[in-house]
């Protein structure tokens, strides 16, 4: 039983650290909110909310053309990762095969695989393939880095089905594929969501794979537009905020509108590994 006193004390530290991670947030925003030509010092509210300003940064920054690339990148980096994490944790959490478990552990590797160890020989495999400048060159490693994670997400869900499920669906003839898209996965949900909300959010923020990958300025993909825009226009502390707001909009919307689902998918996957 949690008593008043600590109930109080949990509210009051994490009030705290909520209002430690929304300070820049609020900052930026009110930042861009100014005309870009005003003297801004510290956090300030302004005047009047002058809304162009993002107009402005959007048709400068030519984030269009990025945010196009993006959302390309990021739809096939997390439909190709979701796809294979469910296929790969189905066999890893509920089949029987011989070197499974040492399998698992070679492709856990993924997860500690930095992407600045492995970026550079990468890009020369990729331009003896001349796959260099393409949007190959932008989804396929981010899949192969990200499908180590979505492995390991989705086998710790599969693990915790029932057994009798599974065996019942055999017992009826149902075949493998069919046991898991219509007996295993559909109680999965909040788990997928979360993988979803997850990848999306490290294909959509990647930047040192564009940088390296890509010279194509159609190419470049929101982050690294925005740290261009930044470089060629330095003293535009506004515009450049007002920039950063846009690029990250994408992340926030789909976060709130998967936030339930993508709390309870962390509550459970921390409950059943």
């Amino acid at each position: 039983m949690v008593s008043r006193t600590e109930r109080i004390f949990a509210y009051a530290f994490l009030t705290f650290f909520t209002l430690v991670a929304l300070f820049p947030l609020v900052g930026v925003m009110l930042l861009a909110l100014n005309p870009r030509d005003a003297a801004v010092t510290g956090f300030s509210l302004p005047e009047e909310f002058h809304w162009h300003t993002f107009v402005e940064a959007w048709e400068i920054a030519q984030l269009s053309t990025y945010m196009r690339t993006s959302a390309i990148v990021s739809f096939c980096v997390v439909v190709g990762t979701t796809v294979l994490s469910i296929l790969g944790g189905y066999a890893f959490g509920t089949m029987q095969f011989r070197g499974r478990d040492w399998l698992f552990y070679v492709l856990m590797i993924g997860m500690i695989l930095p992407t600045e160890a492995i970026v550079v020989p990468l890009y020369y495999d990729l331009r003896a393939v001349g796959l260099t400048n393409t949007y190959a060159s932008l989804i396929l490693p981010q899949i192969a880095l990200q499908v180590a994670f979505g492995t390991f997400w989705m086998r710790a869900y599969f693990r915790s089905v029932p057994k009798a499920m599974l065996e019942a669906a055999e017992v009826d003839g149902a075949s493998s594929l069919q046991t898991l898209f219509r007996v295993a996965l559909p109680p999965g949900k909040p788990a997928v969501l979360t993988l979803v909300v997850l990848v999306f959010m490290w294909s959509w923020n990647e930047f040192l794979i564009p940088l390296v990958m890509v010279t194509d300025e159609a190419l470049r993909t929101a982050p690294l537009g925005l740290a261009f825009f930044a470089g060629q226009h330095t003293t535009d502390r506004i515009g450049q905020a007002a920039a950063a707001v846009i690029v990250s909009a994408p992340v926030i919307i789909v976060f709130i509108i998967f936030q339930r689902s993508f709390i309870r998918g962390m509550a459970a996957g921390a409950v059943k590994e």
